[in-house]
């Protein structure tokens, strides 16, 4: 069998000199677009399996993936209402080509802009070359998971072409790469993690401010609530580094539920968003993702995100 073309890696030396030539625009007004849709549409990815039973194991044999969605495409006329509750439902495994429904646009049902300057955190020791697509799961098991994000500045204006780069860890809480300042931490020395780029990914936003990506919910590791890092880069310059999370409840209940995770063995976290060791204990909320379960099982994740251009 032939091997899945690799998307070209991006070291953010690379990232940050792509990111020069693009302009920043910021229209006084423009309608909202661009976070629906399925991800299978467009994406290329291949699915395999990802069974294992210790935290440093690996999955095997997962293709890359290299998507060409396009960021602005609108949402669909079919895309599932948020008001729709799908709470008996069981959340979705397999991944990202579980997923079946159309996502809607989360701004667009809901007054869910903040307004607020975007705090900053550590950037941790698990960043590494990273690839620009839409679906940056590469095949790996896990909960699907649509994100949406949309990055406006400090009037609270759309900001085009701002490159959104995120990374983070998978269902047996180890990250990919081998780029990181800590291999050993991050990916346990599993070769399967450090010759692989999963959870990784940048889009470039809109002209009404959005990037999307699909992937699945992260898990937990020692001393950390469950996260995903993010950084934000115009024209060059970072102008946000920083990490989003997820209501607690919400945590325990798909580490329980969902197979994908009950099934590794691993139980619950050893710390929340409440003491967790990034997190401040107080005002932690303002980090956590909206979320909405979809009729599928899958999960729909948003966040503005407010730079102070």
């Amino acid at each position: 069998m032939n091997s899945p073309v690799l998307p070209e890696l991006l070291t953010r030396r690379k990232l940050l000199l792509q990111s020069l030539s693009l302009a920043v625009v910021l229209p006084a007004a423009t309608s909202l677009v661009g976070c629906g849709g399925s991800s299978n549409s467009s994406s290329g990815t291949t699915t395999s399996s990802d069974d294992t039973s210790t935290d440093s194991s690996s999955d095997s044999d997962s293709d890359d993936s290299s998507d060409s969605s396009d960021s602005s495409d609108s949402s669909s006329s079919d895309a599932e209402s948020l008001s729709q509750d799908n709470s008996s439902v069981d959340w979705a495994t397999g991944g990202t080509d579980s997923i079946t429904v159309e996502y809607p646009n989360p701004f667009e049902e809901g007054s869910y802009s903040t307004c607020s300057l975007t705090s900053e955190t550590t950037e941790g020791p698990c960043y590494s070359d990273t690839v620009e697509r839409e679906d940056i799961s590469e095949g790996r098991d896990g909960l699907p998971t649509r994100l949406c994000f949309r990055v406006v500045d400090s009037s609270c204006s759309p900001v085009a072409g701002a490159v959104v780069d995120i990374w983070h860890c998978d269902r047996y809480g180890v990250y990919s790469g081998d780029g990181m300042q800590s291999v050993a931490f991050c990916t346990g020395n599993d070769s399967e993690y450090t010759s692989n780029d999963f959870f990784r990914g940048t889009q470039t936003t809109d002209d009404d401010g959005y990037v999307w990506f699909s992937t699945c919910f992260p898990s937990w590791y020692s001393s950390r609530a469950v996260h995903i890092h993010f950084m934000v880069i115009v024209d060059g310059k970072t102008w946000v580094t920083s990490q989003v999370g997820f209501e607690d409840d919400l945590v325990d209940e798909i580490l329980t539920d969902c197979s994908d995770y009950s099934g590794t063995g691993r139980g619950l976290p050893d710390t929340y968003n409440y003491n967790d060791t990034v997190f401040p204990s107080s005002g932690y909320e303002e980090y956590l993702l909206d979320t909405h379960k979809m009729s599928d099982g899958s999960m729909l994740a948003w966040k503005e995100l407010m730079i102070s251009a």
